[in-house]
């Protein structure tokens, strides 16, 4: 049987690199930050991680994650509920709900299965979810895994979501559910309105801060605090896998009675091994770190609107954004992957993004920006996208 199923497979892959779609993987062997070393042995800048704070390889996380394994051990060869809880995993808890100012916390082994455990203990066919077209892969596979009605609004469309609000109408429980920052242009929808229609239509909300935490908000709190709307919002997903040090973990962090359902009823949470001690320590000194200064957050922030005016100023389409993505727009998907291998031969490691990533005809470059670069990193980055920008007929 396998034989005609690999001739399938071998088809199918070369539709893809056909169509220009193919994902190359390059390897790196040095640690993650503003600079990075690729197994060619290419010393390059890092503008395509999620690493916005620079914490991937800060030493007070590494010392951290190793005094975790000294007085916990290196795993925990458990699931929670039975053997898996330690004093560590608790207080990594606590932490996060008092930096989103929420009442409690579960733990996941990762953001998209915190989301993709979020929906189908909460609610049944009697529920609603009222979702944004452009949520996140993790949160539409949730709502596949739960019977609740679905309603899906435009974008960031605060109308249209009155409209699916309306529509569902009848629905015994509604959720609203969001990316707070939408990863692939970086915007950030209108969390407040959101937060004024449920309590309008009688809705909660449910915000997914993946890249919004540690990035927006004067203090990264995220989008609650952009809007100062902070214990308003009865959900929040994330992770630990970007700003928060960029290992791994996922979280839901909210009222105490729904934190209470998810560990009695989340599949992800009761089936998945709990979080390593050494990943938990050292998320529980990141949070201590952002209660100490914010001077990452104001670098960071310092970094992005440097980047992106200078980016505009060259004449590059760049999306509307509120976080530390830039989006620099090519339409062209080849162009995309052109731009981004000629910007590799000038040391600046960015990707192309296109279908099916971004709808057809929006393919563009997204440049991450980090409190780890300085700023000629920025400006070699810069110059290295005017150039090739100009070679490739981008800008004049």
């Amino acid at each position: 049987m396998y034989d005609n199923f690999k001739e399938h497979l071998v088809k199918e892959i070369q539709s893809i690199k056909d169509a220009g779609l193919y994902k190359e993987e390059r390897i790196i062997v040095s640690p993650q930050g503003a600079e990075i070393t690729l197994e060619s042995g290419q010393k390059v800048l890092n503008f395509c991680a999620n690493n916005y704070l620079g914490l991937s390889n800060h030493p007070e996380l590494i010392k951290a994650a190793k005094e975790g394994m000294d007085t916990h051990g290196y795993g925990m060869s458990s699931v929670r509920f039975i053997c898996g809880t330690t004093d560590l995993h608790k207080k990594l808890e606590r932490k996060i709900a008092d930096f989103f100012g929420t009442e409690d916390t579960i733990l996941y082994a990762a953001a998209f299965d915190a989301n993709g455990g979020v929906f189908e203990p909460l609610l049944t066919e009697e529920d609603a979810i009222i979702s944004d077209e452009l949520n996140h892969a993790s949160i539409i596979d949730g709502v596949r895994l739960c019977k609740a009605q679905r309603f899906r609004y435009k974008s960031a469309d605060m109308e249209d979501l009155e409209k699916q609000l309306i529509a569902a109408k009848d629905a015994r429980f509604k959720v609203i559910v969001s990316d707070g920052v939408f990863s692939m242009d970086g915007h950030v929808p209108d969390v407040k309105k959101m937060v004024e229609l449920g309590n309008k239509y009688g809705a909660m909300v449910m915000i997914d801060e993946s890249h919004s935490a540690g990035v927006v908000g004067e203090t990264g709190r995220g989008v609650t605090e952009l809007f100062d709307i902070r214990g308003q919002v009865e959900m929040i997903t994330g992770t630990l896998g970007k700003s928060f040090g960029g290992a791994i973990g996922g979280f839901t962090t909210g009222k105490k009675e729904i934190i209470e359902m998810l560990r009695q009823r989340s599949r992800p949470y009761l089936f998945s091994n709990s979080l390593p001690p050494m990943v938990v320590n050292a998320g529980i000194r990141m949070f201590e770190m952002m209660d100490e200064t914010n001077e990452l957050q104001d670098k960071l922030h310092a970094n992005t609107d440097y980047f992106i005016g200078k980016m505009k100023e060259a004449g590059f389409d760049i999306k509307p954004t509120q976080s530390a993505i830039c989006a620099v727009m090519l339409y062209d998907a080849k162009l995309s992957q052109d731009m981004a291998a000629r910007l590799l031969d000038e040391g600046i490691y960015v990707i192309g993004f296109y279908y099916p990533v971004v709808p057809k005809g929006k393919a563009r470059i997204r440049v991450q920006l980090s409190a780890a670069h300085e700023k000629e990193h920025l400006d070699k980055a810069i110059s290295a996208f005017n150039k090739v920008g100009k070679e490739l007929g981008v800008i004049k």
